[in-house]
């Protein structure tokens, strides 16, 4: 039974309501040094065919090695997704010819996947989180890639990245909006960013989605899918099927029906065309190669590699919310990438006695420094405020040395021009006023100056928090605000 589907996400047609299904296939490239089968490089650039090995270019008589590290990333991506691990799998010829397709074939696993079924746990705004079943990760080769902009007449071919090992994760067709397939992408890639599985980098093409979408009314069996091929950034999966959904749609109130077919997504005009009809997999001729025994291997190899895995975004989060109170937004936000979760986790420290306040530590992570770095579009790797110096700000506020304002000031110093903060504070001669007798002569002033707004605060008290405000001006945001409170209710008879 499919579960019911929220009103809010379901797309108005001009004859009722329609659902969109989506499944996304996720072609994510393994962090391994070398190639799935060959010893050549798998760095990033590189003049065209320079990291291509003989077996890479399908040189007659030359035999794949499966890469064991590429069959260790697999497991753990398997574990990180809750999925279930086969300890056998094989690997499949699937045959096709293209340019870039050196063999005629491409390596990829078809009925005996190294991953099984799994589960992401996706979370949205305003608290709410879902589901998406996993149904197989399976290991495959990469092709090359063809350069039509090089000669006038002739298409160039590039085997670089020609069999670089690559994760298909296909999920179920689980989603149900734009909005759940981005936030469930976005999620996925923070997951093998964790496990160092795949950098996730889309822009090199380290990350690609096939998208499948179809479209039917409520409570209907699926409708027929079309697959949008190679899609690379999350914006512009939503907009491949925002622009797809409304597609079938007008074809079906018009008429029509929906031919299953392979289609690509063109960010600059925003929509899809048609690329060819769709392969089913007995086109494709599936075998199990004959190069390649079926690969096993133990339950203690897939226990050990478990042992060694990270802590996983999910379990951060839960521990954030537990062990430091905050909200689950917050939490959220610090544990989207490990390098922001592990900055935090800086920043909070050890002191002789206790750890600094969790949620104080939260505000000026998320609220100043992620705040300057996304408005300077720098990342937190290029931080120039570093956690030791966001911890002793803190410290400073802790201790009463320096009031909240005045530490936004000291930031914006320690950002600027760099240094230790106790340093700067003793410099500049930031510390906070506490001294009752140097704030008391700066309020009879003020007091004296203003006998309209005493009587109409002894009228309302609430007025006070306009004498704290002209006090704290006056020193120039140096006195204890609560020392200034204090002061103002004996000298007004609140």
């Amino acid at each position: 039974m499919n579960a019911p589907v929220k009103s809010s996400k379901l797309i108005k047609g001009a004859t009722g309501d329609w659902e969109v299904v989506i499944g996304l296939e996720i072609h994510a490239q393994v962090t391994s040094k070398s190639k799935l089968f060959s010893g050549a490089s798998t760095e990033f650039g590189g003049d065209p065919n320079s990291h291509v090995s003989l077996v890479d270019a399908a040189m007659p008589g030359m035999l794949p090695v499966i890469n064991e590290e590429c069959v260790a990333q697999a497991v753990r991506t398997g574990l990180g997704l809750k999925a279930r691990i086969n300890l056998s799998s094989v690997f499949d010829r699937k045959n096709y010819f293209y340019p870039d397709l050196p063999q005629g074939y491409q390596i990829s696993q078809y009925k005996s996947p190294i991953v099984g079924e799994g589960t992401v746990i996706v979370d949205l705004p305003e608290g709410e989180t879902f589901s998406v079943g996993i149904e197989r990760l399976h290991l495959e080769q990469d092709a090359g890639k063809l350069l039509h902009d090089q000669h006038p007449t002739m298409t160039f071919v590039d085997l670089n990245r020609s069999g670089v090992a690559l994760m298909e994760i296909v999920s179920k067709p689980d989603l149900r909006s734009s909005e759940q397939a981005k936030a469930y992408v976005s999620k996925l890639r923070t997951i093998l960013r964790y496990l160092g599985t795949c950098d996730g980098d889309m822009e090199k093409g380290s990350l690609r989605a096939d998208v499948n979408v179809s479209v039917r009314r409520p409570g209907e069996p699926f409708g027929t899918r079309c697959e949008i091929k190679n899609v690379n950034s999350i914006r512009f999966i939503g907009q491949a099927i925002d622009y797809e959904a409304r597609r079938q749609i007008g074809i079906i109130e018009d008429g029509g029906v929906i031919e299953q077919e392979t289609r690509l997504f063109d960010a600059g005009k925003g929509e899809t065309r048609s690329m060819r009809s769709k392969e089913e997999a007995h086109d494709y001729r599936y075998f199990p190669d004959p190069d390649l025994l079926p690969l096993e291997f133990t339950q203690a190899y897939v226990d050990d590699l478990e042992a060694h895995l990270p802590e996983l975004p999910d379990e951060k989060k839960a521990r954030f919310i537990s062990d430091f109170g905050l909200k689950a937004d917050d939490a959220g936000v610090l544990v989207s990438e490990r390098e922001s979760a592990d900055f935090y986790e800086a920043v909070l420290g050890t002191l002789a006695d206790k750890a600094r306040d969790g949620k104080l530590a939260a505000n000026w992570v998320i609220n100043e420094l992620f705040g300057r770095l996304n408005k300077e579009g720098k990342d937190i790797a290029a931080s120039p405020v570093s956690a030791a110096q966001l911890g002793a700000i803190i410290d400073l506020i802790g201790e009463g040395t320096i009031s909240g304002k005045i530490a936004k000031d000291l930031f914006e110093i320690v950002w600027t021009e760099g240094g230790d903060p106790r340093a700067v504070v003793e410099a500049r001669g930031m510390k906070q006023v506490t001294d009752l007798g140097a704030i008391e002569k700066v309020v009879d002033d003020i007091i004296a100056a203003n006998p309209d707004k005493v009587a109409q605060a002894q009228a309302k008290p609430a007025m006070v928090g306009w004498f704290v405000g002209q006090v704290m001006k006056s020193s120039g945001g140096k006195a204890n605000p609560q020392a200034v409170n204090d002061l103002l209710k004996a000298k007004l008879g609140l």
